[in-house]
């Protein structure tokens, strides 16, 4: 299969595997400047990943060495994870919102036990039964083990939303589009398409507009912040911003590269729209979030969704909770833990 495609313009990508996921792969992008090449995001920190994506930089002509910076969309271990291991080998840049920059600080510092601890607490107010606490509990007990991104390397450069970024010979502007991460960006190349197709420019989307999935919308975690935070509402603002670019192409970082941005945009709000709408129905009578996640429609039946995505799963369902609840259409019921939603 090949890893390297050429998309004009000085603009190429290549496909770095994801160790036992179902998305196979993150799409990391490399982009020509007069200072040196540029990659935006850099996939997930394990020994495959590393090999793919510096032969795939050797097929374009280039070396780890050679990078000149790096543009994370967002912290996520499979985009920031091997950003650390290419500043060590070419003395790169590491750019990032402020938002995900602080998240990345703030996990570094803590230990596993901490972030096992806050999410075995947060499952046991959202009613995941004991089946599925039993096992975070005994990592807990056992003293953690090894969580994504608690080290992940530190950006040493912030992405200001609105402002272009400082790449020689190239317009890169950012876009702030939180909702899957709070920090997350897309960004603008605003050049012309290099085949000329109508548009202003291609935008490097990240996670937020996939071309066949719709991106995880969960809540944002932090043990030390009990802000209550809207996602799928930051989410939903973030797409009708990226649909008024009016974009050319876009090159998302999973799946592959597709036109017709804004259609895109409107299939995903009528999406979320039409998801909401089902769990009102779901809360004609008060449910917990996990509650809520088993009767979802995922791409598969709850029986058969692992274990980590059931907890991905309830998150997201959170997420839409709060959305109903901001719109005063869902109200938590008193007398938890755990917690029970109802329609209004």
């Amino acid at each position: 299969m090949t890893r390297v495609t050429d998309h004009g313009g000085g603009v190429r990508s290549i496909r770095v595997p994801i160790p036992d996921n179902p998305l196979g792969h993150t799409v990391v992008h490399l982009l020509d400047t007069d200072r040196g090449p540029v990659l935006i995001d850099t996939g997930w920190d394990d020994p495959s990943s590393w090999r793919t994506l510096t032969e795939g930089l050797h097929a374009c002509g280039t070396s780890a060495t050679e990078i000149h910076g790096v543009v994370v969309t967002h912290h996520h271990p499979d985009h920031h994870g091997l950003s650390g291991r290419i500043r060590e080998e070419s003395g790169a840049w590491i750019a990032m919102h402020a938002a995900d920059a602080a998240v990345v600080r703030r996990t570094r510092e803590a230990e596993p036990d901490l972030w096992l601890g806050y999410l075995t607490d947060k499952l046991e107010r959202a009613g995941a039964p004991e089946a599925h606490l039993t096992p975070l509990r005994a990592a807990r007990a056992a003293g953690g083990g090894r969580l994504p991104g608690l080290h992940a390397a530190l950006p040493d450069r912030e992405i200001v939303p609105g402002e272009l970024l400082d790449l020689a010979g190239r317009r890169l502007r950012a876009v702030w589009t939180p909702g899957h991460t709070p920090g997350h960006v897309c960004l603008h190349l605003e050049e012309e398409h290099p085949a000329r197709r109508p548009g202003h420019g291609r935008l490097f989307s990240g996670d937020h507009l996939l071309p066949g999935i719709t991106p995880h919308i969960g809540l944002y975690e932090d043990p030390d912040d009990d802000t209550v935070t809207d996602p799928l509402g930051d989410y939903l603002d973030s797409l009708e911003r990226v649909g008024r670019l009016g974009v050319a192409e876009v090159l998302p970082a999973h799946q592959h590269a597709f036109t017709g941005a804004v259609d895109r945009v409107r299939e995903l709000l009528a999406h979320h729209e039409e998801r909401l709408a089902g769990l009102l129905r779901l809360l004609s009578r008060p449910l917990t979030p996990w509650q809520v996640a088993e009767r979802m429609v995922w791409n598969r039946p709850w029986a058969d969704i692992p274990y980590g995505s059931r907890t991905i799963a309830v998150s997201e369902a959170e997420s839409h909770l709060r959305r109903l609840a901001k719109l005063g259409r869902a109200r938590e019921v008193p007398g938890g833990p755990p917690a029970r939603y109802e329609a209004v």
